[in-house]
This record gives structure tokens, sequence and C-alpha cells, in this order.
């Protein structure tokens, strides 16, 4: 039975699914519906049946009269009370979005979940990279995620754009390419512990999560195709709604082996891991179908949002913190979309605002009846512009140069740097992170910079997304907002200054190559591709995949 309501919404099908074979509560709200409106129905025949004999003795039956409109006004009041308690029950149905799929959360309530949290910052550093680890209170990721499948004991969750935890057999001499397989070995033993494995993505002929599926996972798949025609890029764990992990490795050799990730595990926080589950059961409950229904569930609405964030310990300092996801259309009641966050971070910035991503394009490309339309994507580049000009804050954007960088980074990133050329209080800083010669790719991306983070004076955010215009229309992703509320900088969270200290590592490092420095090396290389590119329509990497 499909209840289909009218929703201003986007989404080409409008429509809530009521009697899903997963759904028994749903199924059973639905019989009584129908036995209500049976009985209301019948109620309403009879009435009109007894209305018609009692005229037929109007002048004959008096007494028999009077006891038929009486029976009559007692069959009026029950049909009433009927219909009434039928309007009631769906509008109860409607507006208090009853949870459908029947998903339990373990009893955790925005009541009783914890906010005195422990955050650690997480690193793949490759190892022909020289760069040390920024200090203590780190962990390398792979050691990350091993102490998280440690910890679980009922459940973890999985949101992985890739599957590729077990390296190709002409690449496994890579000194850690066996670092995914451990990690995979250790999913596939879930099952004899007794913990429930879930795992979101939009892949459909995956070896891996074949084999996970066989061992007992629970695989649903996301068609983002019949969505957005985009790729879900979202990358958390979720262990026990009491542990998390969010950053940029996905579930891929090379995240662990060679090449450059970041992230945070934050541990013993059920209030945001809860939030965080919802953004995954969002996912889940997209399995098998091709159209975002128009009334939410209940337990994907969001917890906590920018306007509301939730006051939580980290370490012992207080903070506030918030998730955010994209596209828009996957942004239920109260979520807050990525690039509403970065926007609301870069806002706030007083002094510094440093970014560190593997690509930067403020353009979003759209292809309808076999034409390209390439238009400019103004809303993280603007709000840069914003604050170099008029609050004076130093901005630093660290980009990775590889393989797929678009011709056209370089326009925008010389066009965001000559604001300053004549600015005496505009700071703003370019710098291409590579460990080879900028001509030459190298075509299995080693030691690429895949971070996705920004760390300013006031906040930290940390995604799944590159800062691209067809990333945040197109692709799933979330997002983590860290913000100290101490007014003390000794008391604000260490993560932090942790955050700041890897990107000026980078920063600093001989990987780091200037604006000038690279455009002087590729010039040349890069007078005819640009053009050609955009009128062709962007890579299928801006599309979606990497």
């Amino acid at each position: 039975m499909i209840l289909t309501l009218s929703s201003p919404l986007s989404s080409p099908h409008f429509g809530l699914c009521l009697s899903s074979p997963r759904s028994p509560l749903a199924l059973a709200l639905c019989l009584c519906l129908c036995l209500c409106l049976c009985l209301c129905l019948s109620l309403s025949l009879s009435l009109t049946h007894t209305h018609r004999l009692s005229l037929t003795h109007t002048h004959t039956h008096t007494h028999s009269l009077s006891l038929t409109f009486s029976t009559q006004s007692q069959q009026k009041c029950i049909a009433v009370f009927g219909l009434l308690c039928c309007s009631a029950v769906l509008l109860a149905l409607i507006f208090s979005s009853v949870d459908f799929w029947g998903e339990d959360e373990d009893g955790i309530t925005e009541e009783n979940c914890s906010f005195k949290c422990r955050i650690v910052m997480v690193e793949n550093i490759p190892g022909e990279l020289d760069l040390q680890p920024v200090g203590e209170g780190t962990l390398p990721l792979t050691v990350g995620l091993h102490g998280l499948l440690d910890m679980a004991k009922r459940s973890v969750e999985i949101v992985s754009p890739h599957w590729t935890l077990s390296s190709m057999e002409q690449q496994s001499d890579h000194f850690s390419a066996n670092e995914g397989q451990r990690v995979f070995e250790r999913l596939l033993g879930l099952k004899s512990r007794g913990v429930k494995l879930k795992v979101t993505n939009s892949l459909t002929d995956s070896a891996e999560l074949s084999t996970l599926a066989a061992n007992n996972a629970q695989i649903h798949y996301v068609n983002m195709t019949a969505y957005t025609k985009g790729h879900l890029h979202s990358s958390f764990w979720v262990v026990d709604r009491n542990h998390i992990y969010i950053g940029s490795a996905g579930m891929d050799w090379r995240s662990l082996a060679k090449r450059k990730e970041l992230g945070v595990l934050l541990y013993n926080c059920s209030c945001l891991a809860l939030d965080l589950h919802r953004i995954f059961s969002f996912y889940w409950q997209l399995h098998e179908k091709d159209y975002i229904p128009s009334i939410w569930s209940r337990r994907v609405t969001a917890l906590y949002s920018r306007d509301e964030p939730l006051s939580l310990q980290l370490n012992g300092t207080h903070a506030s913190a918030y998730m955010s996801t994209s596209p828009g259309l996957f942004c239920p009641k109260d979520r807050t979309r990525d690039v509403e966050a970065i926007h609301r971070v870069i806002q706030e910035a007083q002094q510094f605002i440093y970014v560190s991503v593997t690509d930067y394009l403020p353009l979003v490309n759209r292809t309808s009846q076999e034409q390209h339309v390439t238009r400019y994507w103004s809303a993280i580049d603007e709000a840069l512009r914003e604050a170099l000009v008029l609050r004076q804050v130093t901005v630093r954007l660290l980009v990775s140069l590889w393989e797929r960088t678009h011709p056209y980074t370089f326009n925008f990133l010389t066009s965001l740097s000559s604001l300053c050329m004549r600015l005496m209080d505009c700071h703003l800083e370019v710098k291409f992170f590579s460990t080879d010669d900028a001509l030459r790719a190298r075509r299995d991306n080693r030691a690429l910079n895949h971070n996705k983070y920004m760390v300013t004076d006031s906040a930290v955010y940390i995604g799944n997304l590159d800062w691209v215009g067809n990333e945040f229309t197109f692709n799933a992703g979330a997002g983590l907002v860290i913000q100290p509320t101490a007014e003390h900088p000794e008391d604000r969270p260490a993560i932090l200054n942790q955050m700041k200290a890897a990107f000026e590592r980078d920063w600093f490092s001989w990987y780091a190559r200037s604006l000038q420095e690279v455009m002087a090396q590729t010039g040349s290389a890069l007078k005819t591709p640009a053009l050609s590119l955009v009128k062709r329509g962007m890579s299928g990497r801006e599309r979606g995949g990497k």
C-alpha cells in the first residue's frame, strides 16, 4: 500500500511505503486504518437504510419513529467518532514521524547519551614521505581502526565509497599493502564474536562485499544514480552507537598504505554517535528505493545542527559539535548541509583559515539532453573572498597536484591570489602538495594527499568531500564540525592544535610547492587542455568517482 502525499521536495517521486515486508508495525497500522474505515462505511450505510425505513412509518408508528431517530443519533455519533479516530491516527502517523522501518537505537536517547568524550586524531602517512606525526595524542589510522574493532560488542556500521581492502597481486609488494587485508579479516571475524556488521554503499559488483554478505554481514545498496546521478562518497564508522570514525579514508588498501589520510576517532561519545547513526540510517532506508520519501522517519532527523550544536566535553575541555551531510536532497529535518557548515566555519574565523583538500574547483557541470552546461559555483569561493577582503583573515590553501588535477583549478586559485595584489591587509597563500614532478603523473597516485579538512582559530571541519562544486551538488558525504566554547586558548580542545600542527607540517614540508612555482613548471601544459575539458564536460572523477 502506497500513501502518496504532495510535497515541495524536488524528488521526482513522493510517497511513503507503509507495508514494506521489513515493517510489521507499519503493516499493523495500515490494517487498523482499513478496519476503522470499513467500520465507518458500514455504519454510514446502516444509518442511511434506517432513515429510509423510518420515513415509511411516519404516521403509524410514532413510538417506533422516536426510537429509530434515537438509534440514528447513536449511530451518527459512532460514525463521527470513528472518522475522527481514523483522522487522528493518520495525522499522528504523518506529523509525529513514526519510525516505519522499526530500527531501534539501543535505548540511547538525547536524555541518557554520553557527552563526555575522548577524541583522537588519526593519520595515514605513507612510508616514503619524510613526515613525522604531530606528537602525542595522535594515532596511525590502522591502529585506530583496529582499536574500534576491538571495542565492538554489538554492532559495527560502515559507510565507504570503496571496498578494495585486498590489494591487487601486482601491487602486493608494497611494504604495507597487507594492512587492508588485516582489516578485512577482522571484519570477517566479527561474526564469530556475535557482532553485527552493517554496510551501506553504492557498489553492486564488489567481491569483498559479497564475501562479507556470505559471512552474515548486512549490505544495503544506495542507488545514487536514481537520486542525483552522483556517487556515495561518505566515509565513517559507528561502533555500538558509542564510538565513531570520520575522515578522508575509505575501505581501500591504498588509504591504509600509500595515500596520506586524516580523520578523527571519538570514544564513549554516544550523543554524537547517535546523530551519525541517524545519517547511516538514512542511507540504510534508501535500500531498493529510487525516490526520497516525502515523510522522514523520526530516526533519521538530525539531533544537532549549526544553530543548535551538541555541548560536550572532549578530553575534559568544553566544546560544541554537530554533523553535516550532502547533497541537499539527503538532508532531512534540521540537518545542516556540508556547504552551510563550511560557510559558517569560514564566517566565524577571525585570524586564520587553513584548508587541506585534494581538489579545489568552484564549478558545477550538468549534463542534460547530451548538452554540457558548466557554471560558477560560488558557495565556498565567495566566502573565502569575503574573509580575505572584508575581515583580513589569513587564508592558506593546500591542494594536491596529481594526475587528475583539473586545469581550471589554477585559474581559480590565481584569481583568488589576485585579490591580495594591491591590498595591504589581505593575506592569501596557495600551495600544491606533490611528491613528483608536476609534469609527470603517477598512475598509482602514490603518496597522494587525500585530506579533506579545514582548521581555523575557532573551529575544525573534517569532511568526506573535496571542495568541488559537483561533489557537494551530486555526491553524498558527511562532515563533522568541532568548536571550542572556552574563552582561554589553554582550555580549548587539543584537536584544534593537533590539526593546525598537521597542516603546518605539510605546508612547510618540501612536498608543498607555491602556486607560482607550479604554474611556471606546468604553464605550457595547461594552455590547451583547460578549455577542451570544460567543453566536453568534467571528468568522471568530478562527477563522482576517484
